[in-house]
């Protein structure tokens, strides 16, 4: 067994978000929060990141869609 799957340093949203290739918006949208202590001033990297989040998703039911077709 390996020593990383019992880490309890390891966050399941961080693994989840490293997955999708948007963690580094992720960190973004948080930073500016806790910047500006108001979610509202941050929509636009909120945007980037649900496009972003989104962009993934569709990916994911294409490359799904595609393999279900084929079998």
């Amino acid at each position: 067994m390996s020593a990383t799957v019992n880490d309890p340093n390891d966050d399941p949203v961080e693994s989840m978000l490293k997955k999708t290739g948007c963690i580094s918006l992720h960190y973004k949208v948080q930073e500016c929060i806790a910047e500006t202590q108001d979610w509202r001033k941050c929509q636009d990297i909120v945007k980037e990141f649900k496009g972003c989040m989104q962009a993934y998703v569709n990916q994911q039911q294409n490359k799904y869609s595609h393999h279900t077709k084929s079998n």
